[in-house]
């Protein structure tokens, strides 16, 4: 591969689609809790009340990883785990978790790359108006000042949030995810205190001397279905790439946030708060056409022209490269992480005993080339982190889709290493013999 010296390889999951054990050790009820729980809403009533028992069985997963040879490993921090109601005192025994899992990485080798918000909001705090309540960014700030108190230092790499953008539309304006909530463009007031909470908690884990912050993104290339589509494209460009990533790099909002109410005049400072690096997901490109009717500027469009992932989504190497390049054309970047990319399929154990998902070697070949090629010309790649370690929680699909490179039988939890792991943990060893200087 030829990548730079210090390049990390990683991977990575969630809490609750990993953890389980949501009743234990004082861990308080997440809005994914509620969600999962409501008939209707995740696919055959599946929760993640179980999940993969990382809870009970992370020793077991930090030697899978082990075993992969990875630099890292992308987790986050349960904030119910930690402060059950979201505000107020802490629970020990859940920090207590994470500096078990912390030091367990550590004795590993492995560089832990904790997530302070992987969607699972207080369920106190959604009662309370969630994301729509500006209170909530300072609660979030609060939060990550008691994780960076217990874990900074040893944690040597920290993301506020993960994808704000899917909790603004899939959880507040489609309804689709946790909290379930309707309010299609009226949920813009989560979009702002996200933010809002990004650059409090910047500032908090500076003060407890976090080391190496960040915030991670979710990233879709906007296609037009015909040069007459062009308006929704960029409307959703707007929406999906830049709502989330120009006030924090340029210090202002795209144009669909002029004159919002909610925004004070001293936030946008406050959200511009420095970074040392952006999160980078990718998963897939949009096609987009002009809506006949309805309240959005576009409406989404099938790609039927390339190989689809079990989960319908559409392969496109070329159009990660294409993400990698509009960011450097378009921002100051600092320095990049690949912080989730990665492919479900419907992975089964074979008789012999492993599950070749050979699909997803080649979506993971392909992909990685496609990084290897934007680093080729420049583009300062720090890491990649494949999601995910393990098959999990696939949020309102439940247990169906399968990510990991490592199969797991939700009856009997039983680990399985995937052809997937294999051909990872071989790469990741010849990357190493083959590093350039910076």
């Amino acid at each position: 591969m030829g990548l730079p010296e210090g390049f990390r390889w990683g991977v990575a999951t969630a809490a609750y689609q990993i953890e389980g054990a949501v009743g234990e050790d004082g861990r308080g009820p997440s809005t994914w809790d509620t969600f999962s729980h409501t008939p209707g809403r995740v696919r055959d009533g599946h929760t993640g009340d179980v999940a993969c028992d990382h809870y009970h069985r992370w020793p077991e997963d930090v030697a899978l990883m082990a075993g992969l040879g990875v630099d890292s490993y992308r987790f986050s921090i349960a904030w119910p785990r930690v402060q059950p109601a979201g505000s107020g005192p802490v629970n020990g025994k859940g920090l207590d978790f994470y500096d078990r899992l912390v030091d367990g990485l550590l004795a590993a080798g492995i560089a832990p790359a904790a997530t302070l918000y992987h969607w699972d909001l207080p369920q106190p705090l959604e009662d309370a108006g969630g994301w729509m309540e500006r209170d909530t960014a300072y609660r979030f700030a609060e939060f990550s000042y008691l994780a960076a108190e217990r874990l900074a230092d040893r944690v040597d790499m920290w993301i506020t949030l993960n994808e704000p953008v899917v909790v603004t539309a899939y959880g507040y304006a489609f309804g689709v995810y946790a909290p379930g909530r309707t309010l299609m463009l009226d949920a813009l007031p989560t979009a702002h205190h996200q933010l809002l909470a990004h650059g409090l908690a910047v500032h908090a884990l500076r003060g407890r001397n976090a080391r190496t912050i960040g915030l991670t993104n979710h990233y879709s290339p906007a296609w037009a279905a015909s040069p007459d589509d062009q308006p929704a494209a960029d409307a959703f460009d707007g929406f999906m790439n830049r709502l989330f990533t120009d006030p924090v790099l340029l210090g202002r909002y795209p144009d669909l946030m002029d004159d919002a109410p909610f925004v004070r005049s001293e936030d946008l400072a406050v959200i511009a708060t420095p970074i040392d690096f952006l999160g980078v997901n990718y998963y897939q490109p949009t096609r987009l056409a002009t809506p006949s009717e309805g309240p959005l500027p576009f409406d989404m469009v099938d790609i039927t022209e390339h190989p689809t992932t079990g989960m319908g989504w559409p392969i496109v190497p070329e159009a990660f490269l294409s993400l990698l390049r509009t960011l450097d054309s378009r921002y100051d970047l600092p320095p990049l992480y690949i912080t989730e990319n990665g492919c479900s399929f419907p992975d089964e154990i074979g008789p012999d005993g492993v599950a070749d998902d050979s699909s997803r070697i080649d979506f993971l070949d392909a992909h990685i080339k496609a990084m290897r090629t934007a680093i080729d010309e420049g583009i300062d790649i720090r890491g990649y982190y494949t999601w995910s370690l393990l098959d999990n929680f696939e949020w309102s699909e439940g247990y169906h889709p399968r990510f990991g490179l490592v199969h797991v039988d939700y009856e009997t939890q039983k680990r399985t290493p995937k052809k997937s792991y294999a051909w990872y943990r071989d790469l990741i060893a010849s990357s190493r013999t083959q590093t350039e200087p910076r």
